[in-house]
């Protein structure tokens, strides 16, 4: 297989979610911390079904896990789990449109008071937009349970118009999501605040 990056364009709804992200729901920012965690709990859960009647798709990785990092002279914070993963499709169905995901629903939702509309995100499963509250620029590698290592994908975005999609070489199965911090974000980079 080889390797292709490519340039793809996000869909009205999601443009108009993150410009939600940035702006309105800044004073919020801490939620998207337990969103991206709850994301990967779910991976978790996917994969504990789905190994039911497949338990290949554990390969060599029985121990379900979550790990959070921060690098900061990197100004990065990372979340990672080995769940059940993204395939290419899934990447592009789940994180470059999010029509499944009720987003027409959500604005009609929202009500301008912040911390309301806030507890909306988790609801209507736009959870991983909210990355960009406090990122300018986000990168997600997984790899789905089942495919080989050649069969990974990096997806990235700076949360304008645009995201690229690359196929990598990811040993492991599932997702990590590493943030590129804002500046003025560095609470972000301590154990007292991510504990």
């Amino acid at each position: 297989m080889s390797a292709t990056k490519e340039t793809l364009g996000f869909q009205a709804e999601v443009k108009q979610l993150l410009q939600l992200m940035i702006h309105s729901l800044y004073s919020n920012k801490d939620i998207f911390l337990r969103e991206l965690i709850s994301n990967a709990s779910d991976a978790a859960d996917k994969l504990r079904f789905e190994g039911l009647s497949d338990s290949a798709l554990y390969e060599t990785d029985p121990d379900l896990k979550i790990r959070i990092a921060f690098d900061r002279e990197a100004r990065t914070l990372t979340i990672s789990d080995n769940g059940i993963g993204m395939s290419r499709q899934e990447v592009i169905e789940h994180i470059g449109t999010i029509a499944k995901s009720g987003t027409r629903e959500f604005f009609s939702q929202l009500s301008g008071d912040q911390k309301k509309d806030a507890a909306l995100i988790g609801q209507f499963g736009v959870g991983f937009y909210s990355a960009f509250i406090v990122a300018d620029r986000v990168t997600l590698t997984t790899r789905r349970a089942g495919l080989t290592s050649e069969h990974g994908v990096r997806w990235e975005s700076e949360g304008a118009g645009d995201y690229t999609l690359e196929t990598v070489d990811k040993p492991g199965r599932g997702t990590e999501i590493e943030l590129h911090l804002r500046e003025g974000e560095d609470e972000f980079h301590s154990d007292y605040k991510i504990n």
